[in-house]
């Protein structure tokens, strides 16, 4: 009897495990990456901006990331753009060093 109790325990335990592996895995990567599906036309206040990511899929962009979290996708053409990612790049290799 303690072994038919054993096992439909170490059943259950291993489904409850198996289902919150699976779940918590792939939840969790959709909802890790941001696309960019549409592209603001304003000009940003470069201090707000801490991070970027160039993005190419499925729209050419870049995703900027303000102090506070938020994202914003732009055109990456403009040239404020340029100057606000070669901004970016001069603090984190200012902070490196």
């Amino acid at each position: 009897m303690k072994l038919h109790t054993t096992a439909i325990l170490l059943l259950f335990w291993l489904g409850i495990f198996t289902v919150h592996t699976v779940k918590g895995s792939a939840s969790s990567e959709a909802m890790r990456k941001f696309k960019c599906v549409n592209l603001s036309t304003s000009r940003l206040n470069i201090q707000n901006l801490v991070r970027y990511e160039r993005q190419q899929i499925p729209i050419n962009a870049i995703m900027f990331i303000t102090a506070r979290g938020i994202r914003i996708c732009v055109s990456p053409d403009q040239k404020w753009v340029q100057t606000a990612i070669k901004t970016i790049d001069e603090k984190r290799t200012a902070k490196h060093k």
